[in-house]
């Protein structure tokens, strides 16, 4: 069983290496082999694997401005999810979604992630070509 400590502490650090933009410290709470899915069809959707691809994911949807607001760390008997709310405008296109980022949680590491959306439609149109 991961403690209460260890999952609020991952959750804190994830959120604020996405807001930090710091990847450095996002590859320090996440195992070598994690994964990262998302939902849609768009530049962003599909699974990362490993910690190179799982980056780049984040550095890919960082450039792209969203506003990263935690909303809530929700945690179960072994992992935890972040609520999140992101917004965001790019010309036209406006992404205003609320996400949950659910994180299994191996060894005190991030071993895989799993996004949840509300608003997959705008996802795709927000995420559909480069910033």
């Amino acid at each position: 069983m991961t403690s209460e400590d260890v999952k609020q502490r991952l959750a804190t650090d994830f959120h604020q290496a996405l807001v930090a933009r710091d990847w450095a410290s996002l590859e320090s709470i996440v195992t070598p082999d994690v994964t990262w899915t998302l939902p849609g069809n768009n530049l962003i959707s599909g699974t990362a694997s490993g910690v190179v691809e799982v980056i780049e994911r984040a550095k890919l949807i960082a450039s792209y401005g969203p506003s990263f607001t935690l909303e809530h760390v929700l945690v179960s008997r072994d992992n935890m999810a972040l609520a999140i709310h992101n917004r965001a405008t790019r010309g036209a296109l406006v992404l205003d979604e609320h996400l949950a980022t659910v994180c299994t949680i191996t060894d005190g590491r991030i071993s895989a992630v799993e996004t949840y959306l509300s608003d997959v439609a705008g996802m795709d149109a927000y995420f559909s070509d480069r910033p």
